[in-house]
């Protein structure tokens, strides 16, 4: 069995949902054993990226002004991206995100801010939390392979953590797959 095979997410944890007139954040903090010049490498390089987080981007996000492609996996169409903040290795911003690191106990304690629509806080939730495992695990030198999108949505604990999200959120968990799609 390899590492992937063994891997399940712990409970879901490190969250929190703000709400600012119409617009959700979602509030995500872990705390990682690894520099923050390391985790900024991995929040900034584009071959990083892809193999932890649920996009792809086709240039650095390390410079303020710079623009890239950025494409969530599972959609087709890329956004063009600007960075707004790039203070490294401290705070990075572009599009609805915006990530802050802070040196901590020799490690990294990872703060995402991500204004995210209120029906899928607990789906985002759920995903990020996967992602930081495979960000961690990757930094760690033992790699598990990036689980997102609709994959991660089939595995087993992306269905706990969304369930336990959704509860701690006191938000409905979303109809999954959608009615309509359920009725084919």
């Amino acid at each position: 069995m390899n590492d992937r095979e063994q891997y399940t997410p712990g409970p879901a944890s490190g969250a929190q949902v703000r709400k600012d007139g119409e617009k959700w954040t979602l509030i995500l903090v872990r705390e990682l054993r690894h520099s923050p010049e390391k985790v900024w490498q991995a929040l900034t390089d584009p071959a990083h990226l892809r193999e932890w987080a649920p996009f792809e981007v086709d240039g650095s996000l390390g410079t303020v002004g710079t623009t890239v492609n950025l494409t969530w996996v599972g959609t087709p169409t890329p956004l063009e991206t600007t960075v707004t903040r790039a203070d490294a290795p401290k705070v990075l911003e572009y599009n609805d995100i915006r990530w802050e690191l802070e040196a901590f106990g020799g490690g990294t304690r990872l703060t995402l801010w991500h204004n995210i629509d209120r029906r899928f806080i607990s789906w985002g939730a759920a995903g990020w939390h996967i992602c930081f495992d495979v960000l961690d695990r990757l930094l760690s030198g033992t790699p598990i392979g990036r689980i997102v999108g609709g994959e991660a949505m089939k595995f087993g604990g992306w269905q706990r953590l969304n369930a336990e999200y959704a509860k701690q959120f006191g938000i409905e968990t979303p109809n999954w797959p959608p009615q309509a799609a359920q009725k084919s």
